[in-house]
């Protein structure tokens, strides 16, 4: 045993790295009293530098100590010479440059070096743009490392061009850049801005038909990589609408206007400002939402005075003119007639989709045809079957509906954990059909029945409707957005799940309301009935409350005007 060397066991050695950290943690904690022993007393000198330098190069998240080297650095400049400072800024960047090689991912230290770049006349973003792309080579997604790249090309006013060429060398390398992919979806609509009027995709034909030839490379390259889907389904989308007023109707019965925007607006004095002219002259009203609640919606409206509404002149003109969006639009309420409207004849790439010329239109078809190749050969790829929903949306959304929802019963039992997920998407489209089906026929009766429906959308474009029919789907509430639809004067709901109604509040011309066969399990949950002051026929039959005690005398007294109650 003589001249060998003793091994040390594991208890000896799980005591010596005990004794180790306990040490570190005597010195750290000291340099740490000591570091705010010295702020506390206005000691901001290079010996905090070398204090927190010691802390920070091992733990680069502790944020206290940044500011105060932030604070030494504030005082340092007015006491050194411009050659002393550079070499100290120099310095420090290599410092900070060592804390990011200990944590690439330090929100600390990403936020100090733009704080200290920010001080100089002259920063060296050439540099800073080669520190970046060495740090995404070893981790491409490294988002702060991804936040400070756009930092500094914003600073150097570097062209987007140059970025979607560093965007393309990422994703050459490496398909599976989601980071890239979406600074590219940020980049091209700079390089490509789209005008202003008509239903626009997000880029201009030709760069969109060249970018769906890459993305459709990279997903045929790895099918089960969700990035360049992702981007693919951006690349469907479309521009945000123009802003425009949507509907203008007036009531002479409720003394009422009501206005539909193309996307949600807080209309007030300091916010978006709707001015009314009655008859060329301007009337002050005051805006309101139709559920009262003081948040961005589609749709507002106004209380008119009785002189704007008599019937001795042959005709009112009412014009609405919203000078945020630039827009306006003009309807008549003719003598002996009890509303006017005006509203825009949408057709489904108004409202929907995006206009399809004769050349996307043939890509796109060459792309579905692509997809459904590629999902017999992956029959489980939910990112395939989901692009192909949206392929078959973006063509032509009547003439695939029938498919869209055997694609969709497929895609439901490949993907089962977003069951519920899908099911909404599906009624949005659903509905979104029934929109367009609506429209071309020109009628205010809607038919939902029977679509299995589970949640209810696109509301805003409903103002006009009279006939609502949802019953025999499964909806779980009537949302509030329901309070948009100011002319309904019949809703049928039956057999639904329906719990709550919250959304039937407000709806000044509802006469029947039938819900049987739903889940209202108390009374109480029929409160909101009592703002709707034209009810006269309510069918509760079938509901959990029809057994409860006292359900009757309840809703006499609730319901005072309604006059026949089944329950």
């Amino acid at each position: 045993m003589h001249g060998r060397l003793k091994v040390k066991t594991s208890e000896e050695q799980a005591e010596a790295k005990r004794l180790e950290r306990e040490q570190k943690l005597k010195l750290y904690q000291s340099a740490t009293q000591t570091v705010f022993q010295k702020r506390q007393a206005g000691e901001l000198d290079e010996s905090v530098l070398e204090l927190t330098s010691q802390i920070l190069g091992a733990n680069p998240d502790f944020a206290t100590l940044w500011n105060c080297r932030r604070e030494v650095l504030q005082r340092l400049e007015a006491q050194k010479s411009p050659e002393e400072l550079a070499a100290l800024v120099k310095t420090e960047l290599g410092f900070l440059e060592s804390c990011l090689r200990v944590n690439p991912k330090s929100y600390g230290t990403w936020h100090h070096r733009c704080w200290l770049l920010g001080r100089l006349p002259e920063p060296n973003w050439a540099r800073e743009l080669e520190l970046c792309a060495r740090f995404l080579e070893v981790d491409e997604r490294n988002f702060h490392c991804w936040d400070y790249r756009r930092f500094v090309a914003a600073q150097a006013a570097v062209p987007p061009a140059e970025e979607l060429a560093f965007t393309d060398s990422l994703i050459t390398r490496n398909f599976s850049n989601y980071s890239s992919w979406h600074y590219r979806s940020c980049l091209l609509p700079q390089l490509h801005p789209q005008p202003d009027s008509g239903p626009q995709g997000r880029l201009p034909e030709d760069v969109l038909l060249k970018e769906l030839e890459l993305v459709q490379n990279a997903f045929f390259t790895d099918p089960n990589d969700q990035s360049a889907w992702f981007y693919h389904r951006w690349l469907l989308g479309r521009a945000d609408p123009q802003d425009a007023l949507r509907c203008l109707h007036v009531s002479r019965d409720e003394a009422c206007l009501t206005v539909s925007f193309s996307r949600p607006v807080l209309v007030g004095p300091r916010t978006e400002t709707l001015l009314l002219m009655v008859d060329e002259s301007p009337l002050a009203v005051e805006w309101r939402t139709p559920d009262g609640r003081n948040w961005p919606g589609h749709v507002w409206l106004c209380d008119l005075p009785a002189t704007s509404l008599n019937d001795q002149l042959p005709h009112h003109t009412f014009r609405v003119i919203w000078t945020a969006g630039n827009a306006q639009k003009e309807c008549v309420l003719l003598k002996g007639h009890q509303e006017g409207w005006c509203r825009d004849s949408a057709t489904d790439e108004q409202l929907f989709r995006c206009e399809l010329s004769v050349e996307k239109s043939t890509v796109l078809q060459s792309e579905l045809e692509s997809c459904k190749e590629l999902q017999e050969l992956e029959p489980e790829n939910k990112w395939c079957l989901l692009t192909i929903i949206l392929l078959m949306r973006a063509l032509d959304p009547l003439l695939y509906e029938k498919e869209t929802l055997q694609y969709f019963q497929t895609l439901k039992a490949v993907d089962p954990m977003r069951a519920a997920y899908l099911d909404d998407l599906r009624s949005k489209f659903l509905l979104e059909n029934s929109l367009l089906k609506m429209e071309y026929a020109e009628v205010r009766v809607l038919h939902l029945g029977h679509k299995d429906l589970t949640v209810l959308c696109h509301l805003e474009q409903l103002l006009l409707v009279t006939h609502l029919d949802l019953s025999h789907n499964r909806l779980r509430a009537l949302p509030p957005a329901l309070a948009a639809l100011r002319c309904l004067e019949v809703l049928q709901a039956n057999d639904n799940a329906i719990e709550s109604l919250d959304g039937v509040t407000n709806l000044p011309r509802l006469q029947e309301l039938s819900l049987c066969n739903n889940r209202l399990q108390q009374p109480m949950v029929l409160q909101p009935l009592a703002s709707c002051p034209r009810l006269v026929l309510l069918n509760l039959q079938g509901n959990p409350l029809c057994q409860a005690v006292g359900t009757s005398e309840y809703l006499a007294e609730l319901l005072p005007l309604v006059n026949s109650i089944l329950v």
